[in-house]
């Protein structure tokens, strides 16, 4: 069966997960340059949306998700479960996570998908643990292997 979803966290999955304070509070964060291109393999094959519990740096993550035209919702991660399984269901669901709180949704849908650098729990739920970082690929490395499972 084909998913027919794709939800990634952003921090620690499309960013490298690093929150960049200043005296104003957190302004910056860094996302790579290759993720969108596998972003963008994906079209049409699956609906891309992402969530983030960093209610303080929502809208640096709401800029480079709508700049890349996806939906960006504000989920904590205490209702991360809750709100995906209410919205998407796990059946068809590809999720890609990187934290301790991630690792249940990785475990209860149908392809899960850590970065490298993910924290052990989410690694060792992760049906997938891409080559690269986050922030440095692991987007498009979990692109290319959902087109190889799911789309050739």
């Amino acid at each position: 069966m084909k998913p027919e979803y794709f939800v990634l966290d952003v921090d620690g999955v499309l960013s490298t997960g690093q929150f960049l304070y200043s005296s104003k509070g957190k302004v910056f964060k860094i996302f790579g340059p290759h993720d969108a291109d596998g972003l963008r393999m994906l079209n049409g094959k699956l609906k891309i949306v992402f969530i983030s519990a960093d209610y303080k740096g929502f809208t640096i993550s709401k800029k480079r998700v709508t700049d890349m035209g996806y939906t960006l919702h504000k989920v904590s991660e205490s209702n991360r479960m809750d709100f995906i399984e209410k919205k998407f269901g796990f059946k068809n669901l590809i999720y890609m996570g990187d934290g301790y709180h991630d690792a249940a949704v990785l475990k209860a849908c149908a392809f899960g998908i850590a970065p490298s650098n993910a924290r052990k729990e989410a690694k060792k739920a992760a049906k997938y643990i891409t080559e690269s970082k986050a922030g440095e690929g692991a987007v498009l490395d979990a692109s290319l292997e959902i087109i190889k499972r799911y789309f050739q």
